[in-house]
């Protein structure tokens, strides 16, 4: 993979789990199981994949790990199809063990299955989010969290950009440390915008600007190139006068639109040709057009072959790639080429390589490109936070080295 360490690495200045003594202590590991479930089971287990090393990492010193984490909205009410049974299973099928599960994360029935579990042993709590303490960060429900374990450890990353009783709450009650996949999140996402290896360029797409304001600004200041596709390129071509049609459009972002054009135009890439469609579904008819007027009733729904060859092209020669959301409306197959084309251009790049967000990570994986991204982050709003230069609650509230 790319010459990760080939640089002065970003300091990662807080304690992990390789700072700590675990051995027979009983820690509490927050996990990002946030995963997705079809007819009861686990779909796409990559998040549980991620957790095996910290949680390898304490069994191997005979801690008992009792495992936490949401799922899903529950909206603070016990809802059994936001329950993480299902994980529970799949976590026991990777690591060929069983695991205990307890039916509540707080209260009689979590203290009396974490006191019976072992050294060695793994307990997997009822999702966090059954209790609408945890989105307050309620200090009881931290308190009754707390008082299961000796040592915390957050390892979840794709929720450190909260401040939940799970995740912020309770690391102010123990000794607190970042898991390994949070180290490794935080080491290349806070690396990717401290000291990036040059060329740096970032890719922008998915729906909207709004949410990506000060990500763009931050990383106009910070990457070489800004390359934008996706809904949020719509916005920009309105703010450059040209009509958008039926396009999925900000209208109270384009003021915004306008002051970045201006603040950098010449480090901004935007769309020079787009893929339209008379309607919204997979199979409308479609045609490629230069970036200009879109004829009425059509609306934008991807990057054009040209655009494509010139991010291509940009990203020749790159020393770090940051990309986050597609640049079409990717679960169209019709309109997913601009972004199934860049995932190849970026995986064959050469350079350091960090693609975060659902839709891009789906893409990466899709195309079996997986192997060949130097760091797929398991985070989506976290990861765009941390591009923001953002500091996440999650990582403040734990130990400094």
């Amino acid at each position: 993979m790319g010459g990760f360490h080939a640089h002065p690495v970003y300091m990662f200045n807080k304690k992990t789990v390789r700072d700590i003594d675990a051995q027979g202590k009983r820690v509490l590991v927050r996990v990002d199981f946030n995963v997705p479930l079809a007819e009861g089971q686990v779909s796409d287990d990559t998040r549980i994949r991620a957790a095996i090393p910290t949680i390898e990492h304490l069994r191997a010193q005979r801690a008992t790990v009792i495992l936490c984490s949401h799922l899903g909205r529950p909206k603070g009410e016990v809802r059994p199809e936001f329950s993480l049974h299902p994980v529970s299973q799949s976590l026991a099928a990777l690591l060929n063990t069983s695991i205990g599960f307890a039916e509540d994360c707080i209260g009689p029935i979590a203290e009396a299955a974490s006191s019976a579990a072992q050294p060695g042993e793994i307990l997997l709590l009822e999702n966090t989010r059954f209790h609408p303490g945890e989105q307050d960060n309620d200090p009881e429900m931290a308190r009754q969290l707390a008082t299961l374990a000796d040592i915390f450890v957050n390892d979840a990353f794709g929720t450190a950009h909260r401040a939940h009783a799970s995740t912020e709450g309770v690391a102010h009650l123990l000794p607190a440390v970042a898991g390994l996949l949070m180290e490794k999140e935080i080491r290349y996402l806070g690396e990717a915008v401290a000291a990036p290896e040059h060329p740096f360029i970032a890719i922008l797409g998915g729906a909207k600007i709004s949410g990506k304001i000060n990500v763009i600004h931050n990383l106009l200041d910070k990457a070489d190139k800004v390359l934008v596709g996706g809904g949020m390129a719509n916005t920009f071509i309105k703010a450059q006068g040209h009509y958008v049609g039926e396009s999925l459009v900000e209208d109270n972002s384009l003021e915004t639109a306008r002051q970045l054009l201006e603040k950098d135009a010449a480090r901004l890439s935007l769309p020079t040709d787009i893929v339209i469609a008379d309607d919204f579904t997979a199979e409308a008819k479609s045609q490629i057009i230069p970036v200009g007027d879109v004829p009425e009733g059509w609306r934008i729904m991807d990057i054009g072959p040209q655009t494509v060859a010139a991010y291509t092209e940009e990203l020749q020669g790159a020393g770090t790639v940051v990309w986050n959301g597609p640049m079409g409306v990717f679960e169209f197959p019709a309109f997913a080429e601009g972004t199934n084309q860049l995932a190849q251009a970026i995986a064959e790049s050469g350079a350091i390589t960090i693609v975060g967000g659902g839709e891009s990570v789906a893409a990466i994986r899709q195309a079996g490109l997986a192997e060949q991204i130097t760091h797929i982050s398991t985070g989506g709003g976290a990861a765009l936070e941390m591009l923001e230069g953002k500091t996440l609650p999650g990582l403040a509230a734990l130990l400094d080295k």
